[in-house]
């Protein structure tokens, strides 16, 4: 065998199988390294996407965060002041009532002075017809001499 033809055939054989794979093993091969290519810059996009949104999602939660801060902030000055304003009317309330309850009491310890001054009067008044019959020794009439008695009485 000659050397120069197993050379010459083993070459025709290598461009045939070149050819070969040229024509059907490589561009299904290309295709699928362009297909690969293609999903794994969309599988990129995708991440910066994601990432993008996920630094959206928290830049709104903490803004979401501040506003609740911010508003239960505002809720709990706002139940602040209505707390101050409850104390200040009830102090007020108190205040009245101790007013009222003191005028009440004055206003009773007046009637029982009245009361103790009319007893007083009455008590005087029969002491004096008693003294007056007693200086006198005959019967004083209180009945008809009421109206003496009274400003006697008034006097004391």
């Amino acid at each position: 065998m000659n050397m120069n033809m197993t050379i010459l055939g083993q070459s025709i054989a290598f461009a045939l199988f070149v050819w070969f794979c040229m024509k059907f093993v490589w561009p299904p091969i290309s295709a699928a390294m362009r297909e690969r290519q293609k999903k794994i810059a969309d599988g990129l996009d995708s991440a910066s996407r994601a990432q993008r949104d996920l630094e959206l999602a928290q830049e709104k939660a903490s803004q979401t965060l501040r506003e609740a801060k911010e508003q239960s902030a505002q809720i709990l000055e706002q139940t602040n002041k209505r707390a101050t304003v409850m104390i200040e009317e009830a102090k007020e309330q108190a205040r009245a009532e101790g007013a009222r309850l003191v005028e009440g009491a004055k206003a009773e310890i007046t009637q029982e002075i009245n009361r103790a001054k009319d007893e007083l009067r009455a008590q005087i008044s029969a002491l004096i017809i008693e003294g007056a019959e007693k200086i006198l020794e005959s019967s004083v009439d209180a009945k008809a001499h009421s109206e003496l008695v009274d400003k006697l009485a008034k006097q004391l």
